[in-house]
């Protein structure tokens, strides 16, 4: 199977639509873990060429665990990483604590991430959540001096607002200096009861708010959780009579349909966006990384996509209407 490819963004960097996360949550034993390891060489030997990682994904366990099975193929790939604004937390399961985004924490935690990699460069360096206390103009010009020195080729945000999105590429382009080309967003065709404090559905609030921002400044993205943290899959049972249920039955009408499986059905439709650059999931099992691939290269006819599409506004009004 060939895996689409295409170019991420502004960036010179080409990728396949299909971005393999690190995450491994059901897998805790990030650095030595047998079948982690072995989802991320099959990725490599079906023809998957970028790979995500972060600091907080183990606290530099999942970093670990990547540069060791990347070695000797580093400049076949492209890799990203997260830079998160806490420390390792003293006892497992809690919080760290707070730490701003300064020049120097930025620059010495890429340093402990080059070093778990095994490798002098990352090709993309993201800040994972905000940091409200550090000003954006700090942020823009260390994120800058990184790029400037080699050691990371371009630098983005997860999880950030779409109006700080737009803020720190104002800096940017006033400063002339390298702006932020790469999202990583939560995104996918349920946010099964992802929803603001005051009811708004956040996928769409995303497409609102973010979508015009991505199109307007050309922005690379990488959107995660195509199955909602496993509430689209099949294993998950949905409260009989919920709104959740109901959207289960129309993707599955759908995937019918067509010959496809519901997953390769949610993968295909995140991918049959416009402002899509890759779709990112963390498979725990090679069976389903080869699912993953098999909806990335899956076509949705049009008329698909609007039964699609109408089945998720249905699904967020529905929940909207409850609040």
């Amino acid at each position: 199977m060939s895996i689409p490819t295409t170019q991420l963004g502004t960036t010179n960097l080409t990728v396949t639509r299909y971005c393999q996360g690190t995450a491994f949550r059901h897998l805790p034993r990030r650095s030595d873990e047998p079948v982690a390891e072995q989802v991320l060489h099959h990725c490599l030997d079906r023809g998957v060429t970028f790979f995500d990682s972060a600091q907080a994904y183990g606290w530099g366990g999942a970093e670990e665990l990547l540069g060791k099975v990347l070695q000797g193929r580093r400049s076949e790939v492209v890799v990203c990483t997260k830079v998160h604004p806490t420390l390792p937390p003293e006892t497992e399961g809690q919080p760290g604590t707070p730490t701003p985004f300064t020049s120097s924490y930025l620059a010495d935690q890429l340093d402990v991430s080059l070093r778990r990699l095994q490798t002098d460069y990352v090709d993309i360096y993201l800040l994972h959540q905000p940091d409200p206390g550090t000003p954006a103009e700090e942020i823009c010009a260390s994120m800058d001096r990184l790029i400037q020195s080699g050691k990371a080729r371009f630098w983005g945000v997860s999880n950030f607002s779409a109006s700080t999105v737009t803020e720190y590429l104002e800096i940017a382009n006033a400063s002339g200096s390298a702006p932020p080309s790469v999202l990583e967003d939560y995104y996918n065709i349920s946010g099964a009861y992802s929803f603001t404090d005051d009811g708004q559905s956040r996928m769409r609030l995303y497409e609102r708010e973010m979508f015009p921002v991505i199109r307007d400044h050309r922005l690379g993205t990488m959107f995660f959780s195509p199955l909602d943290a496993a509430q689209l899959a099949t294993s998950w049972k949905a409260d009989p009579g919920s709104p959740l249920e109901t959207l289960h039955a129309e993707i599955d009408a759908v995937a019918r349909d067509i010959g496809a499986a519901r997953a390769e059905v949610c993968i295909a439709w995140v991918l049959d966006h416009p402002e899509t650059s890759a779709v990112l999931a963390g498979p725990e099992h090679p069976d389903h990384v080869d699912e993953m691939l098999r909806g990335v290269a899956l076509d949705l006819p049009a008329d698909v996509r609007r039964q699609l599409d109408e089945a998720s506004l249905a699904f967020s009004n529905v929940v909207e209407d409850s609040f």
